[in-house]
């Protein structure tokens, strides 16, 4: 309910004005094979770069095009992709550097105020020597996306009947395509909504996309060094050791004008007298000489970069437009970047040999895949993992974040075979959504830990341009949703990384202690208990001091094989001259078939020592390995993480279910009304608010506006009593004291009185309710849907009251929600108890709470034009729900980061 009577805004029918150079349709985007090309609208302009694409097409994909065979396109033909006024005609190009390489066009059937309108003819045409790459597919994505902005539902194309390669465009898109065969010709059409089978076809093609891309970075199979430098005090001299050093697979590159050979191997003046092909150059030259190296790597056809090199946007608002150009002519080019301003990466493949870092010892062979932000946290990083005995399969250090990102690395190690365990640093989000979707993607099958500093700081300068700010609340719900094990430090993280890389993931929360002292027994069972693990009832085992390796072996063999324990904590200290090596190799090979995982404080030891660690023949830890931690304290929260992240894979995925009682057509019909030519914010009244509601199934307790004792008790008789009397002031009607509201109004007489009384605080406008019925208001609820521009809608949930307002005890899902993720929401704040029979009391209706929940989930999803909506109070009892009050504001719809595949 809103503070104001009913109003509906009208539309200004005269407002019209011709749509702007649509800036937002352009798009750096990946190909299937990992290169990039740039997207975007096309224009007159752009006519002599159309002709000379044609020039080198085929006579069979001209033929294929135009029906007919042509020599050469006429000037009809070539406006078709440069007559455009981006609503009705629009158009998109691809670009390889100044070369259009293929372009995509629709039309629209009919006046967009009628039914032709909202139907388009679409057509493609790609280059021959491009086709293959998914280029058509691409465009045919952001075609649809560009339509839906322009009021089109439909597309329609022609194709001919033997053109089998552009019949599969539309086959595999993932929407449902009607065919008509004709006298050769295949008309096709299909609604251009996204669906969920064409979301999953869309992220699909760019998992592969991004992976390859990734995938050419990480493995190259030559890289140039320019700025290599006989200084061992320059970043170039660094980093050409490092690949010497690492014996890199291929043939490396110093590139250097003023000297013969850096380190014994020859040195060339430019990337261009490099007499064969390289696939990545590494840059340790100064900012202000970037920009030329850039332009050389790109007509030596160099295929990714790492930048070193600082003094970009991390030092000025300059530098922030040199980094943003030198971006640009990467991408127009097909390549990848990393950095600027980055340590480097590495990659401990045998095959690869490669540290591209400024890091002087890289780590051992590994199974933990590391991403890392901060390049000068990324030595002492590597440092540490090196002392653990950990290794990594990989490693990358993105600085500035420029071009290549974490998001780009979570699609990498999906399918990496070589990385079990992913370890991130993050300091800021580009794109949080699509990071929600990748974790949550990658952390069924492999742990993601995570450390997010800056919680209470703002984003280091060279992140700062292109980070998304979140407030805690929302990084909260991004990492616990997506299942990402999140760390209040790196040391925390690397004990748990050292944990899930030789261990397996918990069962349960049942942890067995197994000691030689019974105070460190006991300590480990207060730290148990605090970290909300389950101690086994028998407590902890004491074997005593002097216990013989072969006592402590047996003793392990058998706990971890009862039913009843999930984990086992091993708490050892070395008595007077003994070095523990025994001990060390009994206890490795008592656990190393277990199914539950062992942790071990074992003489105060950090990491994975030789007597406890089992290794393949590269070196790498494997499963059955102990880690060994300092304290007890540290061993048991290590244990809690993976413990929470085991019940986190067990339960269900969970599905978006198709709710019953949701009209989506008349929702949207309805939105469009409400909001009009209105281009900003604006409350939605009570009546559209009702409205919309209703379209998704949720209805509120009924209800009246009044502004006189006589339109209240006409009011009152009409939803029948008892009711109450609000104010419109919802501070009034939300305070402790109740003084904005009237309860229990059982006649005339009653609501009259109530009138009286309340107008002289709240003013003439009073509302009339029902009130709820018995069964339905035990507890006051809330309900409410933010949306964040950058990450999208948040559905929360808490118990009404002081434990929302004053302790902030409200639990949030992102959506869509799931029915488990709208369980979980409804489950999770601090005072949910409540709703459980709490001391007795009645359970309430959990389930018409989750259907609640599911309902706002839907309409937050198919309405981003609501930017915030709260239902307060939402009345539950034991025989259901009532909705008592709402408010809404909408707003211009944000454009969801997914909406596209595109580079961000």
């Amino acid at each position: 309910m809103t503070d104001q009577p009913e109003s509906v805004p009208t539309a200004d029918d005269d407002a019209s004005s011709a749509p702007a150079y649509p800036e937002r349709w352009e798009a750096d985007v990946l190909l299937a094979d990992g290169a990039v090309v740039h997207l975007r609208p096309s224009g007159p302009a752009d006519t002599p770069a159309i002709r000379a694409m044609h020039s080198r097409l085929s006579p069979r994909s001209l033929y294929l095009r135009y029906f007919s065979v042509v020599t050469e396109p006429t000037e009809a033909q070539l406006r078709v992709f440069t007559d455009v006024d981006h609503v009705d005609r629009v158009g998109l190009v691809a670009l390889s550097g100044d070369d259009v390489i293929a372009a995509g066009t629709y039309y629209r059937n009919g006046p967009a105020d009628t039914e032709a309108g909202e139907t388009a003819e679409v057509a493609f045409l790609v280059e021959d020597g491009q086709q293959r790459r998914g280029l058509a597919s691409i465009l045919l994505e952001h075609l649809a996306a560009a339509a839906q902005e322009r009021g089109i539902r439909r597309f329609t194309a022609e194709v001919l009947a033997d053109n089998t390669s552009m019949l599969r465009v539309f086959a595999d898109a993932g929407y449902t395509v009607s065919r008509e065969y004709d006298s050769g010709i295949v008309d096709l059409g299909f609604d251009i909504a996204p669906t969920d089978a064409s979301r999953a076809v869309q992220f699909a093609r760019e998992h592969r996309a991004e992976a390859r891309s990734i995938a050419r970075l990480l493995a190259p199979r030559s890289i140039a060094v320019i700025g290599a430098s006989t200084d061992p005090r320059k970043l170039g001299h660094a980093a050409l050791v490092n690949l010497l050093r690492a014996d890199f697979a291929g043939p490396v590159y110093p590139v250097n004008p003023d000297t013969v050979s850096v380190q014994g191997v020859r040195a060339y003046p430019s990337v261009l007298d490099i007499p064969d092909e390289v696939d990545v150059a590494v840059l340790a030259v100064p900012a202000a000489g970037v920009a030329d190296v850039v332009e050389g790597c790109r007509a030596k056809g160099v295929r990714g970069l790492v930048v070193m090199t600082a003094g970009f946007a991390d030092a000025s608002q300059a530098g922030a437009d040199a980094q943003r150009e030198m971006v640009a002519v990467a991408r127009a080019n097909g390549m990848r970047l990393l950095g600027p301003n980055c340590l480097g990466m590495i990659n401990t493949d045998p095959a690869v040999r490669m540290n591209a870092t400024l890091a002087p010892s890289p780590p051992a062979p590994g199974r933990i895949g590391f991403f890392c932000q901060s390049g000068a946290l990324g030595i002492a990083i590597l440092a540490d993992v090196a002392s653990r005995g950990l290794g990594l399969s990989s490693f990358v250090s993105a600085g500035n974040r420029a071009d290549v990102s974490g998001n780009d690395l979570l699609q990498y190690w999906v399918g990496d075979e070589r990385t079990d365990v992913v370890l991130l640093y993050l300091e800021s989000f580009g794109n949080p959504r699509k990071f929600a979707r990748l974790a949550r993607t990658l952390a069924r099958s492999k742990p993601v830990i995570a450390v997010k500093s800056g919680r209470h700081a703002l984003v280091t300068p060279g992140l700062a341009a292109n980070s998304a700010h979140l407030p805690e609340s929302t990084v909260a719900t991004l990492f616990e949703q997506s299942g990402v094990i999140r760390t209040p430090g790196l040391t925390t993280a690397f004990d748990v990384a050292q944990l899930l890389v030789a261990q397996p993931v918990p069962r349960g929360d049942r942890v067995a202690i197994v000691g030689n002292s019974s105070a460190l027994g006991v300590l480990a069972l207060d730290f148990c208990l605090d970290a909300g693990l389950r101690v086994t009832e028998d407590g902890p085992i004491d074997l005593g001091v002097d216990v013989p390796p072969a006592v402590l072996a047996e003793t392990v063999r058998a706990t971890v094989q009862r039913p009843d324990v999930d984990a086992l904590v091993v708490a050892w200290v070395p008595p007077v001259a003994a070095p523990g090596t025994d001990h060390a190799d009994a206890l490795r090979q008592a656990a190393q078939s277990s199914e539950v995982p062992v942790v071990s404080v074992f003489f105060a030891v950090d990491g994975l020592p030789a007597h406890l660690t089992v290794r393949d023949a590269e070196g790498r830890v494997e499963r059955g390995s102990v880690p060994s931690y300092r304290t007890l304290e540290r061993a048991v929260q290590a244990l809690a993480h993976a413990v929470r992240y085991g019940a986190w894979l067990r339960r269900p995925v969970g599905d978006v279910p198709d709710l019953p009682g949701i009209d989506r057509a008349r929702a949207r019909s309805r939105m469009a009304v409400f909001r009009g030519d209105n281009p900003g914010e604006r409350p939605l009244t009570d009546a559209e608010l009702t409205e919309l509601l209703e379209c998704y199934g949720i209805p509120m307790v009924p209800y009246r506006a009044i502004a006189s004792a006589d339109q209240a008790v006409a009011a009152a008789a009409d939803i029948g009593y008892p009711v109450v009397l609000k104010a419109f002031d919802q501070s009034l009607r939300h305070r402790v004291d109740r003084s904005g509201v009237r309860l229990g109004l059982v006649d005339e007489a009653a609501v009259r009185a109530a009138y009286e009384d309340l107008s002289a605080v709240a003013g003439p406008w009073l509302y009339v309710q029902a009130m709820a019925a018995d069964g339905r208001a035990d507890l006051s609820t809330t309900f409410t849907i933010s949306t964040d521009p950058s990450f999208g809608a948040l559905v929360s949930f808490g118990i009404a009251g002081v434990s929302t307002d004053l302790l902030g005890d409200t639990a949030y899902r992102a959506v869509p929600l799931t029915d488990t993720d709208a369980a979980d929401l409804i489950a999770a704040p601090r005072a949910a108890p409540l709703l459980r029979g709490y001391r007795g009391a009645q359970p309430v209706d959990t389930a018409g709470l989750v259907d609640i929940a599911l309902r706002l989930s839907a309409l937050a999803d198919d309405q981003p034009e609501v930017r915030r909506l709260e239902l307060l109070p939402v009345l539950v009892g034991p025989r259901g729900v009532a909705v008592g009050s709402a408010t809404a504001v909408i707003g211009p719809p944000p454009e969801r980061s997914d909406a596209r595949r595109r580079l961000r």
